[in-house]
C-alpha cells in the first residue's frame, strides 16, 4: 500500500479556491457548453437511444435520501432494464445483500439517476428522471428470470435522456483487457469483512464459499 503524501493532504484541504458559486465556476469553465452538448438532450427514450438501453447489461443506479446521496450497481442480461414506452423504464429489483439503499432513498425522495454502460463501447447512456417502487405481482412475474421474479420493480419516469462522449472510457481504458488487474492484487470480500468486523467473520470461510453462494443465489 502506498504511503500517504503529507503534502498532498495539506494541498486538498486549502479551502481558499473553493468554487461555490455559479459564477464562480462560470469563471473556470468559461465557454460553457457547446451545441453538441445541448443537441444531444432528449425528454424521452429516442429511438436513437433506444438501442442503447437494450444492450447495456450494466447500469449504475444514483438516488438521494434523507441520509444523502447513494449510488448502486445493476446488472443483468443485455436489455434488462426494460422499456415499457419512450416515458417508461422497468428496473427490476433483483436479489441483492437485503440493505435496500436505493429503495429506502426512493420512499423518501422519487429523483434518480441512471448511467448505461456497453462493454466495448465507449460512449455511456445517462438517463434522469423519478421513480416509484411497484411490488404489483403481475408486473414482477412478467421481469421474473428462471422463474425467479424480482421483489419489486422501479418505474421510472423518464425527465431526460443523452449519450456521454468516450472520453472518461478512453482516458480509464476500462474496455482494454491488457489494461484489467488480477483479482488477488486487491483485499478479498472475506478479508475486509474480517478486519472490519474484529474477526466475527471468518474471512477465510466466507472467501471459500462466496462464488457458489453468488452463483445459487443470483436470482
Amino acid at each position: 500500500m502506498a504511503a500517504e503524501d503529507p503534502t498532498l493532504a495539506a494541498l486538498a484541504a486549502d479551502t481558499s479556491h473553493d468554487l461555490t458559486s455559479d459564477d464562480a465556476l462560470r469563471r473556470i469553465y468559461s465557454t460553457g457548453p457547446g451545441d453538441t452538448s445541448l443537441a444531444k438532450v432528449c425528454d424521452h427514450v429516442h429511438p436513437l437511444y433506444r438501442p442503447y438501453i437494450e444492450a447495456a447489461p450494466f447500469a449504475v443506479l444514483a438516488t438521494r435520501g434523507p441520509h444523502g446521496l447513494d449510488t448502486s450497481p445493476r446488472g443483468d442480461g443485455p436489455g434488462f432494464v426494460e422499456i415499457a414506452d419512450d416515458k417508461t423504464l422497468l428496473l427490476p429489483d433483483r436479489r441483492g445483500n437485503q440493505r435496500i439503499d436505493s429503495l429506502r432513498n426512493l420512499v423518501h425522495d422519487p429523483q434518480v439517476a441512471l448511467l448505461f454502460m456497453i462493454p466495448g463501447v465507449g460512449e455511456t447512456l445517462r438517463v434522469n428522471g423519478s421513480a416509484r417502487i411497484s411490488a404489483a405481482p403481475a408486473l414482477c412475474e412478467r421481469l421474473a428470470v428462471d422463474g425467479k421474479a424480482p421483489a419489486a420493480v422501479l418505474v421510472i419516469s423518464v425527465h431526460s435522456v443523452f449519450f456521454q462522449c468516450a472520453r472518461a472510457i478512453k482516458r480509464s481504458h476500462l474496455w482494454d483487457p491488457a489494461r484489467h488487474i488480477e483479482r488477488s492484487t486487491l483485499p478479498s470480500p472475506g478479508l475486509i469483512l474480517e478486519t472490519l468486523s474484529h474477526a466475527s467473520i471468518d474471512g477465510a470461510d466466507y472467501d471459500a464459499a462466496l462464488q457458489a453462494r453468488q452463483a445459487a443465489t443470483l436470482y
